[in-house]
């Protein structure tokens, strides 16, 4: 087994060093945010850094790295208050991860790829059409991580669109029938499959499968 120190870590190349570490952590969930400025210009960006913060009352996160340079994305959600969160599938990856690249302010990803937008009760920003899962959030908060500069941004859940054909009785949402993929490090994406899901754990009692029990 390789094994990196700190020291080690901090003398890697760059670019070896940021895919090690994100690619290490973990599968990571992998959407495309939707946002519009003032002047109507679109935005819609790849992240991999969305997380649950809370379902009572509904709300995520994700991360943004520092705002030293133009970060649409940010610029937007700001002025509007709005953003959307959509699930990228397996169809649409490679449009997907090149929104990331740098436009011009102004220069909309929906313009560069066939990713297409879609707008839904009168809600500002913009969805992404054909994901199977599509969130609009109300920006609510954010705070500085000063380890790094990066931001955590806080939004609240106020519409979730989802295919019926993914959802169990009890509200469960199951991503593979979707076939959302995950992300490995920066550039890699990978296909989930199920392998089981549990009941909820209780101490002493044996760990029971939801999906075999009959």
């Amino acid at each position: 087994m390789n094994h990196f120190t700190i020291q080690d870590l901090l003398e890697l190349p760059s670019r070896y060093r940021a895919n090690l570490i994100n690619s290490c952590t973990g599968y990571k969930s992998s959407n495309l945010l939707g946002t519009k400025d003032t002047e109507g210009n679109t935005n819609v960006a790849i992240f991999n850094s969305i997380i649950h913060i809370g379902s009572n009352p509904p709300m995520l996160g994700f991360i943004l790295r520092p705002t030293t340079v133009s970060r649409g994305t940010y610029k937007n959600l700001k002025e509007t208050g709005v953003f959307t969160v959509n699930q990228v599938h397996k169809t649409i990856i490679a449009d997907a991860h090149h929104t990331a690249a740098k436009y011009d302010e102004g220069v909309s990803e929906f313009d560069k790829t066939e990713l297409q937008e879609k707008y839904r009760d009168d809600f500002y920003a913009p969805y992404v059409k054909n994901s199977p899962i599509q969130l609009g959030c109300k920006y609510l908060n954010e705070y500085v991580i000063k380890e790094n500069d990066t931001i955590l941004v806080i939004g609240a859940i106020e519409h979730i669109y989802i295919d019926n054909n993914i959802m169990h009785k009890d509200g469960w949402a199951q991503l593979d029938k979707a076939q959302t993929v995950s992300c490995i490090g920066l550039d890699g994406y990978a296909l989930p499959s199920l392998l089981d899901r549990f009941q909820y754990a209780k101490p002493d009692e044996k760990t029971q499968s939801l999906l075999k029990k009959s």
